[in-house]
């Protein structure tokens, strides 16, 4: 007999969801406080003012300014990655990530990591915190490489999944810094579409052995002659 559906998650209890609303609360202040003064411009106390929290209610939840700003790029990531679990275990890995990717299908999905990056590009401050998320994330698609790989024949690769892994993040920090390049600090709907076509095309990229972006054989001789 085929196992049943399973059990609906239980829903989150008042506790969680309290936690959760500060937790956005403190991020959005950050990002506002960002917004308004620029990197390094502002203290703990400012978020937390902002946030109507106290300062010790700020180190519960983040460990400094920057790690609150960076949650912004963990919350996308995260994002991601669950709907990289949610995909079949017997689909191609690839397109396992691609389809994790698409399925952020509102541009308004990556406006607060957009804007993140774009308010953050000349300053070094958030760095660390911003590498750290990225990080975080590479670590993740190989944990979830490595769960899919324990399920099929043979030895797990640790080479082939810690390629793998690092080659999305690549991926993903390369349309990041291409869609800047193109677009700067524009966060319009048709800005932000294009970030999330970029990403997509990355990983089409990564998919095609990087081949599709490169001129044929034929009309680099024609150039030449």
């Amino acid at each position: 007999m085929s196992p049943g559906p399973a059990p609906p998650a239980p829903a989150p209890s008042r506790r969680e969801l309290n936690k959760a609303a500060t937790r956005q609360a403190i991020t959005e202040a950050a990002l506002a406080l960002l917004r308004s003064r620029g990197p390094g411009s502002f203290t703990v106390e400012d978020i937390a003012d902002s946030a109507g929290i106290s300062r010790r209610t700020f180190f519960n939840y983040f460990g400094s300014t920057d790690a609150a700003l960076a949650s912004v790029t963990h919350g996308f990531l995260d994002n991601a990655i669950v709907q990289f679990r949610l995909r079949p275990a017997n689909e191609p890995i690839l397109q396992s990530a691609q389809a994790a990717l698409m399925a952020l299908a509102d541009p308004m999905t990556v406006a607060p990591l957009a804007e993140l990056f774009t308010l953050t590009q000349q300053s070094s401050l958030m760095s660390h915190s911003e590498l750290e998320a990225w990080d975080h994330c590479r670590e993740q698609i190989t944990a979830v490489a490595r769960e899919r790989a324990a399920g099929t024949p043979g030895a797990v690769d640790e080479l082939y999944l810690h390629a793998f892994a690092g080659s999305v993040i690549s991926c993903g920090k390369a349309a990041m810094e291409v869609w800047f390049a193109r677009r700067g600090a524009d966060l319009s709907p048709a800005s932000l579409a294009e970030l999330r076509q970029l990403l997509i095309d990355a990983m089409a990229l990564l998919g095609s052995g990087f081949t599709a972006g490169l001129p044929s054989p034929s009309s680099s001789d024609s150039r030449s002659s």
